[in-house]
């Protein structure tokens, strides 16, 4: 009931532990709710190369997505709020053990085949350790017209993508995630905590 005063409408007090109460509810959902986020985007897939000990993480929500080119691996994040999907790649090449190249040939070997891509940027690139072993990273961008069918209305998309170049005694493995620009930042995020997984060796 609501009591008249002059200062306008006063709650009884006895309605306070209603109140209360469903605002306890809506922490509790709002809490549990977070933790199944939480555990949900924890979880994680292992994937083991069977010719080398080559092996990564990733998140067990993304999916194995189809490729045309020769990779170890190609997962896609199904739920990406685009057309073009994040994707993580994962491919290898051997090398021969007694010329094995140098990190800087592999470096610019790489951003010369990237920059075949639509609108190719190069952005940076540094040394880096993944998984004990001495390599680089560089970050591009180019675009991609990820819906490319007649009749089928779909914009083209800046992909921004960081590539690994992680060299070892016989092989070197190229490791990508492309994800549309828009996106990059919290994917990104992701791909760190999956880099930190990799062992090569």
């Amino acid at each position: 009931m609501i009591q008249q005063t002059d200062r306008g409408p006063v709650y009884r007090v006895r309605t306070l532990p209603k109140d209360a109460g469903v605002a306890l509810v809506v922490l509790l959902a709002l809490a549990l709710g977070w933790l199944l986020r939480v555990q949900t985007e924890g979880r994680v897939k292992q994937f083991q190369d069977q010719a080398s000990p080559f092996r990564i993480s990733y998140p067990a929500g993304w999916g194995v997505a189809d490729t045309l080119q020769d990779v170890l691996l190609k997962v896609a994040d199904p739920q990406t709020n685009s057309a073009f999907k994040t994707n993580l790649t994962v491919e290898s090449r051997e090398v021969d053990p007694a010329a094995p190249p140098e990190l800087q040939t592999l470096l610019d070997r790489r951003v010369e085949q990237r920059a075949s891509l639509t609108g190719y940027h190069f952005l940076s690139n540094s040394d880096i350790t993944v998984g004990g072993a001495n390599g680089a990273v560089f970050e591009y961008a180019y675009v991609v017209q990820p819906i490319d069918q007649a009749r089928r209305a779909s914009l083209p998309v800046v992909v921004q993508a960081r590539e690994y170049i992680v060299p070892t005694k016989d092989r070197t493995f190229y490791i990508t995630l492309a994800a549309p620009q828009s996106e990059f930042d919290a994917a990104g995020a992701q791909f760190d905590r999956v880099i930190q997984t990799v062992q090569v060796q």
